[in-house]
């Protein structure tokens, strides 16, 4: 039996409100992005991951009227598959995004330099729908 999808009601408030963050997130990752000291590739794909996160949660206020609001991030792609006609495509963007978090977040190892830069543009694209959908 599937486990239920944890969400809160969120409307053109939290919706701007995501974006927003979403953007800081993204600014910020793309500030450090060609920064080459040793964990900064980290930091960057895991600023992207947080800018990606926030990015469909507003997509998903403006289109659904709720957002993802359990641990298990990885609901939230289900949420967004379902949120706007290109869904798919912007929950393997997501996905993708998820996928790097732990080793960005808590790994020993580091993010390579061309999988941060991934992120940054992936962030980027899930950034840009959300604008798109505040402006409808």
């Amino acid at each position: 039996m599937p486990r239920a999808t944890r969400t809160s009601s969120g409307g053109a408030a939290e919706a701007a409100a995501r974006l927003n963050t979403a953007r800081a997130y993204l600014e910020t990752a793309e500030l450090v992005a060609n920064e080459r000291r040793q964990g900064f590739s980290n930091v960057t794909a895991g600023l992207s991951i947080l800018a990606g996160i926030a990015a469909s949660d507003a997509i998903c206020c403006v289109r659904l009227g709720r957002y993802h609001r359990g641990e298990d991030r990885r609901r939230a792609t289900e949420l967004l598959q379902t949120a706007t006609p290109d869904g798919r495509d912007l929950a393997v963007r997501l996905e993708r995004l998820l996928e790097l978090k732990d080793t960005a977040h808590y790994g020993a190892t580091l993010v390579t330099h061309t999988n941060a830069n991934l992120a940054v543009r992936w962030a980027r694209q899930l950034v840009s729908r959300a604008q798109e959908e505040l402006e409808r």
